[in-house]
């Protein structure tokens, strides 16, 4: 009983000592008015899909910069968790990525075609993604785990969600 209870113990340390970070572009957007659209029909149905691709990561935080689209892209889940939408800038600096660091939480980054690389890049510590996304690409699902057991030990995963 000793033995299973100090095994137990373990995998709850090991556990806690973990957290994803899950950075994605906003969804499809329109085009009027063109300096700060809002989400198509279809971009809507991608951030219903983001919600249920994420609904059970355990986020504890939310990311957005302040556009109509990533701030769309992030609503659902957003609105099914209870939790606030935080906003940063437009280019993600060191500051940024720091913070984030210091986060020990699962956290959703919402970003831009031209940001989202600046994002895993810092996170990664690493050139993970070597250049902007394309304007098409709106299904990209990046997964950076942080494991702290005795060091660092982090992971990178490209997956998508929603619609191709």
């Amino acid at each position: 009983m000793k033995s299973m209870l100090s095994v137990l113990a373990l995998l709850l340390l090991l556990t806690s000592c973990s957290h994803t970070y899950y950075v994605v572009r906003h969804a499809e957007k329109g085009t009027t008015p063109p300096n700060d659209p809002p989400l198509t029909a279809a971009g809507e149905q991608r951030a219903q899909a983001l919600k249920d691709s994420l609904a059970t990561k355990n986020i504890a935080y939310i990311f957005s910069t302040n556009t109509v689209r990533t701030k769309s892209t992030a609503e659902p889940l957003r609105n099914l968790l209870s939790l606030s939408t935080q906003i940063y800038g437009p280019m993600p600096d060191s500051a940024f990525i720091a913070k984030l660091k210091g986060l020990k939480r699962s956290t959703l980054i919402v970003g831009h075609s031209n940001t989202v690389d600046n994002i895993v890049n810092g996170l990664t510590n690493n050139n993970t993604i070597a250049a902007d996304l394309p304007e098409t690409e709106f299904n990209n699902l990046f997964v950076v785990k942080y494991k702290r057991f005795l060091g660092t030990r982090i992971t990178f995963r490209h997956l998508h969600y929603g619609a191709n």
